[in-house]
């Protein structure tokens, strides 16, 4: 138990910075009950936890590098509990997102890099294996337990208690972490800010490009913010893109900054040649893309539960339980094969598990959810994510030698949390919008008044706002319809959440076939044939 100390406490570390990407979602509807705010402002919370630690996720690993990967863990944790103490006491959406989205993010980014970087310090050879593999069971234990923690816990008790949770569990790191080895040097290098400015203020760009585009549109302008009584659309183009093109040139600006810095013999934010490593930048896309349809299914499906069904959050954690056990046994599974397969096929197979249960999800969905198609999609959804979640951990590490440990540390942050952060915004953006013209069209074709008709066009021509699909017909009777006529639109307003749901889980299909084009660069020898060519080239 000794020898297995340091995974116990990192791992405790790791289980929250994951849990927290999860634990929200099943209590949407309490959280925006409790705080008075709504489906759209939770999901920017939700995309801005994530995309705080992918923009300031390589400041943190370079500060780690600075003050040492011990010091960067106990600060970070100690960070981390103080925005989880905020989120706990939040009376508004606006301190909740100061808490979470902000605090806790920051804290974050110095304890994911520095967990990843004193493994590596702490074990070697097959240990160091067994170590990185069991790091990444614990995030898709994280992933999975995350819906029946905060579905249980926000039904008996309160939502708050979580955060309330997390503030004793990073105390207990802070307390541990004396006993953490630390093998690997500081590094007395300055940090350049120009860097830093131009990673963060990219992702952001690209990031909330995306969360605004179904309000303002991918290209055509929708509803464009106004300023003294003029619309904001250069050049005729919707401001979303703008910010996604702008974010683009900052990337773009960044790499080339990093270039330069090396040039110059400064120390660059990321060592860029990096990415020119084929396994490493493999390795990083899938997961990547894994993350980013982990949480989107983990956005639409518990919106929709609490949203049209109007389940609680524990009966939302439980029906999304099947792919919560899924992603723990397979990850299980997939580290005991790696003995015997090689990372490349066990990726391919949770690949082609997640395309299958996708589809096999589009195909099941009914009005309630409820159906064993359903709960097998979950299940299999589950299962290819918990066979990625094995394997890509260590493919990513290595890849490198240890002296870099601590960057690729970074750099799997940040395509974690890029990945989550594009996920929840773009496939929650698809859901919100297919709503919005789902319900138009639906009112349009329908029975109703012209006169109904012409005001609900003008009052959604924004955007329609995802409420309870239970609360429209009382909406539409206050509204001044007949009760047949708020009938109907309740009707209407329910088969086009139904609609739009069918549309996000198409794009997370398109999602898992695109992460089957990122896996060329797995390494595709087992480990078991490696070792026989070894010993015949010694022979």
């Amino acid at each position: 138990m000794k020898k297995w100390f340091v995974v116990l406490v990192l791992g405790a570390a790791q289980f929250v910075m994951v849990l927290d990407g999860t634990v929200m979602n099943v209590s949407i509807s309490t959280v925006v009950k409790d705080l008075d705010s709504s489906v759209t402002a939770m999901q920017s919370a939700i995309t801005f936890y994530t995309l705080t630690m992918a923009a300031t996720m390589l400041l943190g690993a370079k500060l780690g590098d600075i003050w040492g990967r011990k010091r960067a863990l106990i600060v970070g944790s100690i960070v981390y509990a103080i925005g989880s103490l905020t989120t706990a006491l939040s009376p508004s959406m606006a301190v909740l997102f100061l808490g979470w989205s902000v605090i806790e993010g920051l804290g974050a980014v110095l304890v994911i890099p520095a967990v990843a970087a004193l493994i590596a310090d702490n074990y070697s050879g097959k240990d160091r294996i067994t170590a990185f593999a069991t790091i990444g069971a614990v995030s898709g234990a994280a992933v999975a337990a995350g819906p029946l923690i905060g579905g249980f816990v926000t039904t008996y008790f309160s939502w708050r208690y979580v955060f309330a949770a997390e503030v004793v569990i990073m105390f207990f790191v802070v307390l541990s972490a004396r006993k953490i080895a630390e093998t690997s040097p500081r590094k007395a290098v300055r940090i350049d800010v120009l860097s830093v400015l131009l990673s963060a203020a990219g992702l952001v760009g690209i990031v909330f490009g995306m969360l605004q585009s179904k309000t303002w549109g991918w290209i055509i302008p929708l509803n464009s913010p106004v300023i003294g009584g003029v619309a904001i659309e250069p050049l005729g183009i919707s401001l979303s893109a703008w910010f996604m093109v702008v974010g683009a040139v900052l990337l773009v600006l960044f790499f080339s900054r990093q270039r330069h810095l090396v040039a110059k013999g400064r120390e660059p934010l990321l060592h860029v040649e990096l990415l020119n490593l084929r396994q490493l930048r493999s390795g990083l896309s899938v997961l990547g893309a894994q993350y980013a349809i982990t949480a989107g299914l983990f956005f639409m499906v518990p919106v929709y539960l609490q949203m049209t069904l109007g389940l609680d959050a524990l009966e939302t954690g439980i029906r999304i339980f099947p792919l919560s056990i899924a992603l723990i046994v397979f990850s299980i599974l997939g580290t005991r094969l790696s003995a015997r397969w090689s990372p490349r096929r066990i990726v391919r197979v949770g690949q082609w598990i997640l395309v299958a249960s996708a589809l096999l999800l589009l195909t099941a969905v009914d009005p309630e959810l409820a159906s064993i198609a359903f709960a097998a999609g979950m299940f299999f959804a589950g299962g290819g994510l918990g066979l990625l979640a094995s394997q890509l951990g260590n493919v990513n590490m290595s890849a490198v030698t240890i002296k870099d440990t601590s960057e690729v540390g970074g750099l799997q942050g940040v395509f974690q949390n890029l990945g989550s952060s594009l996920g929840t915004a773009l496939i929650g953006s698809i859901l919100i919008g297919a709503l919005a013209t789902s319900f138009a069209g639906g009112v349009a074709q329908s029975s109703l008044p012209d006169a109904v008709k012409t005001t609900i066009s003008q009052k959604t021509s924004g955007g329609v706002e995802i409420v309870p699909a239970a609360s429209v017909e009382q909406i539409g009777t206050d509204a001044g319809l007949t009760s047949d006529e708020a009938s109907q639109l309740q009707q209407i307003y329910t088969d086009a959440q139904l609609s739009a749901l069918r549309v996000a889980l198409f794009g997370l299909i398109l999602f898992a076939v695109l992460s089957l084009l990122l896996s060329r660069g797995i390494p595709n020898e087992a480990p078991v044939r490696a070792s026989r060519e070894t010993a015949a080239k010694k022979a």
